[in-house]
């Protein structure tokens, strides 16, 4: 029996005009997050870390415990989802970055999340 913890991560991101400011160098975007514990053991996001680097380059790194306040337990076969934002100073960017979790025999682990795109969709290559 394999009781590798087994984590898959989906992201979407969206631009929300309302809240931004272009003429400011402001765009706001959120991006909702579901995490699934695709594995036979319970797992614990206890932290993480994001690499976000603006359409000029610029990197801003952000760590801590948990999401949103909250460091959820997933059961084998369950979810967690939540929303979440960034500003960036260009209409286009991107993050990436890792959860640090824990399953259910006290073992830590990280779970990567690969780059996705932050982007005004009349500004996406």
């Amino acid at each position: 029996m394999n009781d590798t913890p087994r984590v898959c991560v989906q992201v979407q991101s969206a631009y929300i005009e309302s809240q931004s400011a272009p003429e400011e160098e402001r765009y706001v975007f959120a991006y909702a997050v579901t995490i699934r514990n695709v594995g036979r053991i319970a797992v614990q996001l206890i932290g993480r870390y994001w690499l976000i680097t603006n359409g000029n380059g610029r990197e801003t790194e952000v760590q801590g415990e948990g999401v949103v306040g909250e460091q959820p337990h997933i059961e084998p076969g369950g979810e967690y989802q939540y929303t979440s934002g960034a500003v960036l100073e260009t209409p286009i960017g991107t993050m990436q970055g890792h959860y640090q979790m824990i399953d259910a025999d006290s073992e830590n682990f990280r779970v990567e999340i690969p780059v996705f795109r932050l982007a005004i969709a009349t500004h996406i290559h």
